[in-house]
């Protein structure tokens, strides 16, 4: 199993009425912004170990896991809103910087467009954004609004019947093949599948069952899956990237996951399209990666945040 080279500790803080789970690598310095990276869907924050290991720079390092992720509380909730997010993230940085000041900030996929978004509503609380793959979400129109909200209530309905829960597994193995069967490339050498056994503890956790068996059940809320009912509006998105002041690295992986998700609907043209909307920003492409990049080639990646951060 891989063995961390850099140690985190678990910290617990109260952040609006709920039990938010930081992971923290390293001490505040003087001087010196703290490194807040934030997770994507379906993913914990000590997911970052790979790339905050590959790390050259010594840095006092914020990882939170997302409300209903990790090792943070749900507070009971059957559904989950992006204001929420942004709402959290700006709490988390009052507690870090009470004075206002700013912070470095990496978001990955759903944290990217979080990270985005929030540093349109907050720009002086970033000195500098790194979006991981946080490309957006396909543009709606608003006659699709009743269609969204009658899919959110039949699935809020089928989610309270328990039709809708995460899948269990036997054991930390079986974890470790699902993460590899999304990730082909953890399982490609045995360096990839010693991250893979790492994630699953991570990941997952043994859950006595009521028959007395154990199963490994994933760290997050299966309300995550259900429809947002709100639509996804585009050009409210674009003011939010043009108010964005702080310096901005877009990277994506070599491996075009946008497109194959969305089948077209939604296209990487589009995607750059948008950023254009983005004052500062510079793109990069990390190779032989797909979209856990953070995972593939952290050493690639931390090399890239690490020259962007240092830039003047």
């Amino acid at each position: 199993m891989y063995q961390p080279l850099k140690a985190s500790r678990s910290v617990f803080l109260p952040l609006r009425n709920l039990r938010y789970h930081l992971r923290v690598w390293g001490e505040p310095r003087a001087g010196v912004p703290p490194l807040v990276l934030v997770h994507g869907w379906m993913d914990v924050a000590a997911s970052y170990q790979f790339m905050v290991d590959a790390l050259k720079t010594d840095r006092y390092i914020v990882a939170p896991d997302w409300r209903g992720f990790g090792l943070s509380s749900s507070g009971g909730a059957d559904s989950y809103w992006f204001p929420d997010y942004l709402a959290d993230l700006d709490c988390l940085l009052d507690h870090l910087l009470p004075d206002g000041g700013a912070v470095d900030l990496v978001g990955h996929s759903m944290g990217g467009n979080i990270a985005m978004q929030y540093a349109g509503v907050r720009p002086q609380r970033i000195r500098r954004l790194v979006n991981l793959e946080g490309f957006g979400m396909p543009a709606t129109e608003p006659d699709q609004a009743a269609s969204r909200y009658v899919r959110w209530m039949d699935e809020l309905k089928a989610l309270h019947r328990g039709e809708l829960d995460l899948k269990g597994y036997a054991d930390l193995s079986a974890v470790a093949r699902r993460l590899t069967k999304t990730n082909p490339r953890l399982a490609r050498d045995a360096a990839g599948q010693a991250k893979a056994d790492w994630l699953a503890a991570q990941w997952a956790r043994p859950v006595r069952q009521a028959d007395g068996s154990e199963r490994w059940l994933i760290l997050g809320e299966a309300a995550h899956k259900l429809t947002n009912a709100s639509l996804y509006r585009v050009e409210e998105v674009a003011t939010l990237y043009r108010r964005i002041a702080a310096p901005v690295l877009a990277v994506e992986a070599s491996d075009n996951a946008l497109e194959r998700f969305w089948d077209g609907r939604y296209t990487l043209a589009e995607y750059h399209e948008r950023l254009k909307a983005v004052p500062q920003v510079r793109t990069a492409v990390i190779a032989d990666a797909g979209h856990m990049l953070h995972h593939d080639q952290p050493e690639a990646l931390a090399r890239l945040i690490e020259d962007f951060l240092a830039s003047p």
